[in-house]
């Protein structure tokens, strides 16, 4: 049986759960991110982004526990669009929730905010993650070359959308 994750949004309370995540090698590097925040610059920017209308994070729960961060961010409300961002916290992958997260964070991208498209930006290294976005309905637009410094080399990423439609298409199957 599939454990039902709800989404809600970010909070201040859920800092500590982001400052570790975010302080996480692994899932940083995916983010093409220094794994090193301080605690103090992630209230400021929780402060300084709270009332911005380019972005929407919510924290993934599971019944009463944090399983990851998903994020509707780079809002653009002329051209309908945004980027999709997530992570799911080294304890909770591989169990689905990925998935169930970005259907809810599309369900409300479209729904709510009608966008027309949702893109992302992926590490070609992260092929689970890949292997997710196509299965969700993603599809891929372009290859950035080198376009990000990890682990002491250069990365390829690739940048992959959905539109609305062909979110509503998969959703009715």
């Amino acid at each position: 049986m599939e454990t039902k994750l709800s989404l809600k949004p970010l909070e201040y309370k859920d800092l500590a759960f982001i400052h570790a995540v975010n302080n996480n090698y692994s899932i940083m590097s995916y983010w093409f991110e220094e794994p090193y925040e301080s605690f103090a610059e992630l209230e400021s920017l929780y402060t300084k982004h709270i009332h911005d209308n380019t972005e929407r994070r919510f924290i993934i729960m599971s019944e009463e526990q944090h399983v990851g961060l998903i994020e509707l961010v780079e809002l653009d409300y002329i051209h309908r669009k945004g980027e999709l961002q997530i992570i799911i916290s080294p304890n909770y992958q591989g169990k689905g929730y990925s998935k169930q997260a970005i259907f809810k964070a599309l369900q409300y991208a479209f729904q709510i905010l009608n966008l027309h498209k949702v893109y992302l930006i992926v590490s070609n290294y992260n092929e689970k993650a890949l292997h997710i976005y196509e299965k969700m309905g993603f599809v891929r637009e372009g290859v950035l070359r080198e376009e990000f410094y990890v682990n002491g080399s250069y990365q390829d990423a690739t940048r992959m959308s959905i539109f609305k439609r062909e979110f509503q298409e998969k959703s009715v199957k």
